[in-house]
């Protein structure tokens, strides 16, 4: 891979590769945009099949936080950890405290939580190393779990897309797919259920799948690899990205799609109009899922954090839904070409008025 020609492309600033033999850690930061503030993204930890595989995510995953950030009106800019490695059996204190030592190095440039293959627990063992840490458990000082508040705002999410297919946003009697079930799609699951909508779930984990099971019966189950076939009104991706990709576009059996994970569209351009053209709705990943960057974003701010402040914003992933698929309307373009005009025009204006020398 042609590493500086992969970065400009999308415009990454910095790419850090972190090695420390004796833990195992082979670490992965990348920091695409900081005009809105510092680097802001969560650390993933994946068995990936190569190393350019694991800097391709690190990358996409950091611009992707740009926009997140950008769309979420927090002032903070888009990076991305990855430890490349088995989350199930290459865990150790070593190697979070090496990667924490990595992090504090860049002195506030980059903070990280949780991810996929991660879980608090491997953040209080980071934190020893670095201040750079963000959505502890409440009783080490943080926050706490930041899958509370995104699959709320995910759940505001879709209301909102039953809203523009449907002209109500109630979900009550609606079919839903929830692909993963774990740390998000488990508690979307709930609201769901609050909504009297009709479940299917499916996971490749079946220790999520018993869970979910056990705490809503109701809820039927589909074999994962048939889940895209399934007829019905919703399809939530709450797992890994690129779902949405060539082999299963022409699978899918809704009219809406969104969901917590991240990256849903392989290819956003060609999957993005391929899903207007079928008339599915498509909530742009980054606009659906900001619950928990809305989170840290409010626990690193100077103010004292504060779960009410955050989930009244949260509440507002609706309404910027409701003005993306407006801009889609009237513009004629995909849903993610909306928001992506929205974060942009954002970033943008900022960098103009950060221009403007304050004086000392």
């Amino acid at each position: 891979m042609e590493i500086f020609k992969e970065m400009a492309k999308e415009g990454h600033e910095q790419l850090f590769l972190c090695q420390h033999k004796k833990s195992g850690l082979k670490g992965i930061i990348a920091i695409h945009n900081t005009v809105l503030g510092p680097g802001l993204g969560g650390c993933r930890m994946w068995n990936y099949g190569d190393e350019d595989e694991a800097i391709i995510d690190a990358l996409r995953l950091a611009k992707g936080m740009t926009y997140k950030s950008a769309a979420a009106g927090v002032d903070f800019g888009g990076a991305k950890a990855v430890i490349y490695a088995d989350p199930k059996t290459d865990k150790s204190e070593n190697l979070f405290r090496a990667m924490g030592r990595f992090v504090e190095g860049l002195k506030g440039r980059f903070s990280t939580g949780t991810d996929v293959g991660t879980v608090f627990e491997d953040f209080v063992v980071m934190g020893r190393e670095t201040d750079y840490v963000g959505a502890l458990p409440e009783e080490y000082g943080g926050s706490g779990d930041t899958s509370v508040i995104t699959a709320y705002g995910t759940w505001k999410g879709l209301k909102a897309c039953a809203k523009e297919k449907y002209g109500t946003d109630s979900l009550e009697g609606l079919k839903v797919v929830v692909q993963g079930v774990g740390k998000v799609g488990h508690k979307l699951v709930g609201h769901l259920t609050q909504e009297k909508a009709e479940i299917i779930v499916c996971d490749v984990n079946q220790e999520f799948i018993d869970r979910v099971k056990r705490d809503f019966p109701h809820v039927e189950v589909v074999d994962p690899e048939k889940a895209y076939d399934v007829e019905c009104h919703i399809f939530s991706p709450n797992a890994l990205g690129s779902v949405v990709n060539d082999e299963t576009i022409d699978r899918f059996n809704c009219e809406i799609i969104g969901g917590a994970a991240n990256n849903i569209l392989a290819d956003e351009d060609k999957h993005g109009k391929i899903l207007e053209e079928k008339g599915i709705l498509y909530a742009p990943d980054y606009v659906i899922n900001s619950g928990g960057l809305i989170q840290v974003a409010d626990e690193t701010a100077e103010e004292e954090y504060s779960k009410e402040r955050a989930f009244k914003k949260a509440d507002g992933i609706y309404d910027m839904l409701i003005e993306v698929f407006r801009l889609a309307r009237e513009n004629r373009i995909p849903t993610l070409e909306a928001a992506d005009m929205m974060a942009e025009n954002r970033i943008e204006g900022v960098y103009q008025i950060r221009r403007i020398f304050p004086g000392r």
